[in-house]
């Protein structure tokens, strides 16, 4: 994998920039947090093994994740939902957010099984791409679910545990929590000795579009 990026396929734009060397500059807390993000993660909580693995294609598609570069998004997602870190709120008109993924995520794997004859893990990734641009596109409600109020709560969770890792500070060159540490070097493109420069500055990458 080429340092600095989570695929094997784009070149980094940070290169050579790894988030936990700056480590030591944390404090205890801080750093025990990050940490346990990172390397194998404890058993689920939240989730059942056919939840999780629903939820697993669920987010390597939003995220364009494949097994060999992928941020572990969902277990920070059961470890968030077993204790009760919501966001703390939620649309009137969902259910609270545990219900919300038990009923989305087996509301997912039944229509993948009437368009495709399995479950959503078991289907191609572009199968599982498809039917989720029908979920998010489509008219009217969507297995009960008003399909933007839904999309948002699928994103919000991912990205919030995608971008909580340090894997994903590497590709974006982010250097991890400033304190105590804090910063000198304050201004654009004045970067403190730890950081480095974008390799690529410019570079918008291409969103590709299923459906």
């Amino acid at each position: 994998m080429t340092p600095g990026s989570l695929r094997d396929d784009v070149p980094g734009r940070f290169p050579g920039f790894q988030v936990l060397g700056q480590a030591g500059a944390w404090d205890d807390v801080t750093r025990a947090v990050v940490l346990s993000r990172v390397g194998p993660q404890p058993p689920l909580r939240f989730f059942t093994e056919i939840e999780a693995a629903a939820a697993t294609a669920l987010f390597d598609r939003l995220l364009d994740q494949h097994p060999g570069d992928r941020v572990p998004v969902t277990a920070l997602v059961d470890r968030r939902l077993a204790d009760g870190q919501t966001d703390g709120w939620h649309y009137d008109t969902m259910p609270p957010d545990e219900e919300a993924w038990r009923r989305s995520l087996a509301a997912l794997d039944d229509a993948a099984r009437e368009v495709y004859g399995a479950a959503l893990a078991d289907c191609g990734e572009e199968q599982q791409s498809h039917l989720l641009a029908h979920v998010k596109d489509g008219a009217g409600p969507w297995r009960g679910f008003d399909r933007p109020q839904l999309w948002s709560l699928w994103t919000r969770y991912a990205c919030t545990a995608f971008y909580s890792h340090p894997d994903a500070w590497n590709e974006i060159g982010f250097a991890g929590p400033a304190y105590p540490r804090g910063y000198k070097n304050l201004g654009v493109d004045r970067l403190e000795p730890f950081e480095v420069k974008d390799a690529r500055p410019g570079d918008v990458p291409r969103v590709e579009a299923h459906g």
